[in-house]
């Protein structure tokens, strides 16, 4: 989940960055310091938004920079447990596929894709259900449950985000799409030819 959230840091200004404009080399120095950093409590950080505030300057003995507390807003990251999000297949291995969301990646485990046996065809780089019905695969996108989330603040690469897809309503975009065509409903891509048809003849 993303959210926007107002957080208190302080920065250093390096001495050779003094006389020009103080928000600009805070903001800069926010941006370098915190973007892409994982804090085990409030996420990932994705970006710094709006300088709110910035205290009186403070130097520190034997150190000519400027320290500067400041207050400003930034967009964070934090993926929660049984939250349903979407992502893209970033790569298929014998066990899985690690899903990207956003800032970070989710692993869901084969035996979590489906309710059928899926196997790793490693000459096309896909799971494939035994029937051969269905397939995994890189690019494809896919709606999952978060069902665990383990935040490494040290290394963000090690943190964990297990995923399940054998829930109504989560799997992969194209059969969810086709499992709502079967039965009469419209999916995404449907709907919003649908749409847009109308919109042109109303416009008509």
């Amino acid at each position: 989940m993303y959210k926007l959230m107002t957080l208190v840091d302080t920065v250093r200004i390096d001495p050779t960055l003094l006389g020009e404009d103080v928000r600009v080399n805070v903001k800069k120095a926010l941006k370098y310091k915190l973007e892409g950093k994982v804090d085990k409590k409030i996420g990932c950080l994705v970006a710094v938004c709006d300088v709110e505030k910035i205290g009186e300057g403070h130097i520190l003995y034997g150190d000519g920079a400027v320290y500067y507390d400041v207050t400003f807003k930034a967009i964070m990251f934090m993926p929660e447990n049984q939250e349903v999000i979407e992502g893209e297949v970033l790569e298929t291995v014998s066990f899985g596929v690690f899903v990207g969301l956003g800032p970070m990646d989710g692993l869901l485990h084969v035996s979590q894709i489906t309710d059928e046996f899926m196997s790793y065809d490693s000459k096309n780089g896909r799971l494939v259900s035994k029937t051969g019905k269905k397939a995994l695969g890189e690019g494809d996108r896919v709606r999952a449950r978060i069902v665990a989330v383990s935040i490494n603040e040290r290394d963000p690469r090690e943190s964990k985000i297990g995923m399940t897809m054998r829930q109504a309503a989560l799997g992969k975009i194209q059969w969810i799409d086709e499992a709502l065509e079967r039965t009469g409903g419209k999916s995404k891509k449907k709907a919003a030819e649908q749409n847009v048809s109308k919109t042109a003849q109303d416009n008509s």
